[in-house]
């Protein structure tokens, strides 16, 4: 039998107490953001028999939602949208990841204003098309010109937004020079030996580089504790200000964030690589799922433990699924490209230490066999999670977790 609210707090255990204290203030806030917040939990629950033992072996990010899609500017500097978080990322079987999405949308319909005869219509709708992508046996991408509906109004809005927009919205310009604001809501205060530490952390990396323009390109300007996300709230995560190519308006912002052990891995049978850190494991996968790379992406060492640095993505790169006025055809084509999006990941990622080669894919999305069963699983699967939830609450209000955060 498991406990909902044990297997929470035991997850969570150890974790910065301040934004721990924010993940779990926000998953009381609705069963989607619940959802989000207990990755862990999600696969403790589901069965790893029937329809979830058919499908190939594959590589999947391990925590598939509405919101961990976005876009980013990679690292030949053109921009996609395409799965951006793989901190939970194995080898697992196919639908694993398919019915975390299908749960994702039945679970997130009141947040989304759906009937539930529109939320089953998205999950049937989905399931098509991941099949389709599948059988087809081609690995897409999408970009600005291939893009539909909110995904392309999405990059519209990013093609009127300068480097200046962007540090703008995270930064605070005193004379010629930024400092990262820190508002309590994007960012938290370090303290000086951590920002000293951090500092001298980038300049090694820097200097390990090996390329003439990388130091002065690292140059540390400000450091901040980052507030992002909901699952991994609480992690050791900076933001991290660099001079890039020059102050004011051509500083970067870099993400600098501890890497966990997958907590889907050990919910499988499926056996695991060997990864020589955590932070290998996400970035390896990172490469392969991708289509290109997001930015600056690199596996590091900080303070003896592993870390994964990127450009920071920021939380406007997300599509806005609320804006579509009410209307379901612009958010079915983007829950469509979605399951596309994670179908082509699959592909793309074939053949690698351990996972299936393209022609099984392909048979696997040519049948029919598994989806119904799949949206059956999705519905026990949302089912659960709402009674996790209601449990998770009735804890929260009576002072469990606010102890939990404060260790």
């Amino acid at each position: 039998m498991i406990d909902a609210v044990k297997e929470i707090a035991d997850r969570n255990a150890n974790r910065e107490p301040e934004r721990l204290a924010m993940k779990y203030r926000a998953m009381r806030t609705s069963p989607f953001v619940f959802l989000r917040g207990t990755c862990h939990l999600f696969y403790r629950r589901v069965p790893a028999q029937g329809v979830l033992a058919q499908g190939p072996t594959v590589w999947i990010c391990g925590d598939m939602h509405l919101e961990n899609f976005g876009s980013y500017k990679a690292d030949n500097r053109l921009v996609y949208f395409d799965i951006n978080d793989f901190d939970e990322a194995c080898l697992a079987p196919a639908l694993y990841e398919v019915v975390r999405l299908l749960t994702s949308v039945l679970v997130g319909a009141a947040d989304l204003k759906l009937s539930r005869a529109e939320a089953l219509g998205l999950c049937h709708s989905a399931v098509d098309a991941y099949a389709r992508a599948l059988a087809f046996g081609k690995a897409r991408w999408v970009e600005p010109e291939t893009s539909v509906g909110l995904v392309r109004e999405l990059f519209d809005g990013l093609a009127k937004r300068t480097r200046a927009d962007h540090l703008d919205r995270r930064t605070d310009l005193k004379g010629k020079k930024r400092v990262l604001r820190v508002d309590g809501k994007k960012a938290l205060p370090v303290d000086d030996p951590t920002r000293e530490a951090v500092t001298a952390f980038m300049a090694s990396f820097a200097k390990e580089l090996q390329t003439p323009d990388a130091p002065a390109f690292y140059r540390v300007i400000d450091v901040a504790r980052r507030i992002a996300g909901t699952g991994s709230l609480g992690v050791d995560r900076y933001v991290v200000l660099v001079e890039g190519k020059g102050s004011p308006d051509g500083n970067y912002l870099i993400d600098l964030k501890e890497a966990l052990p997958s907590s889907v891995a050990p919910t499988l049978k499926t056996k695991q690589p060997h990864w020589s850190t955590e932070a290998q494991r996400v970035v390896a996968v990172q490469q392969r799922m991708q289509a290109v790379s997001q930015a600056f992406l690199h596996a590091v060492t900080f303070n003896g433990r592993p870390y994964v640095l990127r450009g920071l993505q920021p939380s406007e790169d997300r599509v806005a699924l609320a804006n579509r006025d009410g209307k379901l055809p612009p958010l079915e084509d983007v829950v469509n490209t979605m399951a596309e999006l994670c179908a082509w990941a699959q592909l793309r990622s074939g053949g690698r230490e351990g996972s299936a080669i393209a022609d099984e894919m392909i048979a696997f999305g040519e049948k029919t066999d598994w989806q119904m069963p799949l949206i059956e699983l999705a519905l026990q699967c949302e089912k659960q999670v709402q009674d996790d939830w209601r449990a998770y609450c009735e804890a929260y209000d009576g002072g469990v977790f606010g102890a939990a955060a404060k260790g």
